[in-house]
């Protein structure tokens, strides 16, 4: 199984660590693509600091950021599973994983990304903000730029079992499985059921998503589980106390939570 997921806007900084290898990352056949956008997202931020804030979609208290971005190719890298943070993966808990838990992630996980295309969890990367909705000068919007790098090395990433696609739309827009890696992706759609006036009503939640997805993606890591089709999927969710429905759609589940936290 491959699960998706996306980066987390919040990054972790500091702490010692070598410089960034773009020769050792995951995924070998995205290192030029993933030089190319490093260059660019360098060069912006090290000339005009306005124009880099404007590019990046910046307010005045992120200022900071735009010097983190110049500074990227001498700046200590830390496993990416250190490196993202945020909602989802604080309730994913990386880092309180027991030993075959956390080597099952570093198997399965493949966080997408606007700066390196997509990294498995123990790359070793720097803090940076480059969302991937961001138009660089030269190359023009990143999710249609890793269209091409990400159609080459995406269909042997992700194999012949399952896919788990846990992106948000931006990061999907960068590889969406085609013909049968379409018909064995499963995605996720976490919706709040409420009773109001005695009828049941369902609305889809949003910063509560994020960590529902989190806690579905631990459960599977713990549970060591490795379902081949997405009927699997909901068998071992619904096993381990998670409501979970198919849709008329294939490969589409609807996780069900009362308590939104």
């Amino acid at each position: 199984m491959l699960v998706l997921l996306p980066p987390s806007e919040g990054k972790a900084s500091g702490g010692e660590g070598p410089a960034l290898d773009l020769d050792a990352l995951a995924l070998p056949g995205l290192t030029e693509a993933r030089r190319t956008v490093l260059g660019e997202l360098v060069e912006l931020c090290r000339g005009d600091e306005e124009k880099a804030l404007d590019v990046l979609g910046l307010g005045e208290r992120l200022r900071g950021e735009v010097a983190k971005n110049a500074a990227l190719e001498t700046a200590p890298a830390l496993p990416a599973g250190e490196v993202y943070t945020g909602v989802l993966y604080d309730a994913l808990g990386l880092g309180d994983l027991g030993p075959r838990a956390l080597e099952l992630a570093r198997e399965s996980l493949l966080v997408f990304s606007g700066l390196w295309g997509a990294v498995r969890i123990g790359d070793r990367i720097p803090s940076y903000r480059c969302p991937m909705g961001v138009k660089l000068p030269a190359l023009g919007a990143l999710g249609a730029f890793w269209r091409g790098p990400m159609a080459q090395v995406m269909p042997e990433t992700a194999g012949d079992g399952l896919v788990l696609d846990l992106r948000s739309s931006a990061y999907a827009a960068a590889w969406k499985p085609k013909a049968d890696l379409a018909r064995r992706t499963a995605s996720v759609r976490v919706l709040q059921v409420r009773m109001v006036d005695g009828v049941e009503r369902r609305s889809v939640v949003s910063h509560f998503n994020k960590a529902t997805k989190g806690r579905l993606v631990r459960a599977l890591l713990e549970a060591d589980a490795r379902p081949a089709t997405c009927a699997e999927l909901t068998d071992v969710w619904r096993d381990l106390g998670f409501t979970v429905e198919q849709q008329a759609k294939p490969g589409q589940l609807d996780v069900l939570v009362s308590d939104v936290h």
